[in-house]
C-alpha cells in the first residue's frame, strides 16, 4: 500500500509543480508578428522584448469595410468570445491547482494511523481529488487548444504551441497516474482490511 501512496504522492507533487509552473508561465503559443517574435501565456503577452496584459484585443481579426454598426457588432462578440476563453482556461487551471493541492493533503494524511479516520478512505479521497485535478486540466487544455487551432491560429500565420503548453498536458497526465496510484492503495487497502477482519 505504501507503494503506492508513495508513487501517487510523488506524481501528485511533480504534477501540482507543472500545473504552477504552467499557469504562471508566458509560453504557451509562439508567434511571428510584423517580423518579429512574440509569445503569449494565459496572463501576458510579450513582443519586442516588452511583456504586456492579456487582453480581450489580442487575436482580434481585421475587420472589413462593411457598415460600422455591424462592425462593432461583430468587434464585441469577438471581444466577449475571446474574453471567455481567456477566463475559462485560467480558471479551470487554477481549479486544477487546488484540486491537485487537496489531493496532496489527502495523500499525506494516507500515511497516518488516527482512530478517528478509520471509516474514512483518504487514500480513496486523494484519488478522487486528483481525477478531478485531472478533468479540470483536460478541459483547460482542451478549451485553448479548441479556440487556439480554429481561432488564434488562423489570425497568426507562423505559430507554434510552446513549453508552457506542453507541460499542462504533461501535468495533466501526472495527476492521472497519481489518481490511479492512490486509487490502486485503496483497493488493496480495503482487500486487506475485508481478509483481516475474517
Amino acid at each position: 500500500m505504501y507503494s503506492f501512496t508513495g508513487g501517487g504522492l510523488f506524481c501528485a507533487i511533480i504534477g501540482n509543480i507543472l500545473i504552477v509552473v504552467s499557469t504562471a508561465t508566458d509560453y504557451w503559443m509562439q508567434y511571428r508578428l510584423s517580423g518579429s517574435y512574440a509569445h503569449q501565456g494565459l496572463w501576458r503577452y510579450c513582443m519586442a522584448n516588452k511583456c504586456y496584459m492579456q487582453t480581450a484585443s489580442i487575436g482580434v481579426p481585421k475587420l472589413y469595410p462593411w457598415s460600422h454598426k455591424m462592425a462593432s457588432e461583430i468587434t464585441g462578440a469577438v471581444l466577449w468570445f475571446v474574453q471567455a476563453y481567456w477566463n475559462a482556461t485560467r480558471a479551470f487551471m487554477i481549479l486544477s491547482g487546488m484540486a491537485c493541492f487537496a489531493g496532496i493533503m489527502a495523500g499525506i494524511l494516507s500515511f497516518a494511523h488516527f482512530s478517528a479516520f478509520e471509516r474514512f478512505s483518504r487514500s480513496f479521497a486523494a484519488g478522487i481529488m486528483l481525477f478531478i485535478s485531472t478533468f479540470f486540466l483536460l478541459l483547460a487544455m482542451a478549451i485553448y487548444t479548441g479556440v487556439t487551432l480554429s481561432f488564434l491560429g488562423k489570425r497568426f500565420g507562423d505559430w507554434r504551441f510552446s513549453w508552457s503548453y506542453i507541460l499542462g498536458w504533461v501535468a495533466m497526465l501526472m495527476t492521472f497516474i497519481a489518481g490511479i496510484f492512490y486509487m490502486c492503495a485503496h483497493r488493496l487497502y480495503e482487500s486487506r482490511r475485508v481478509v483481516g477482519s475474517r
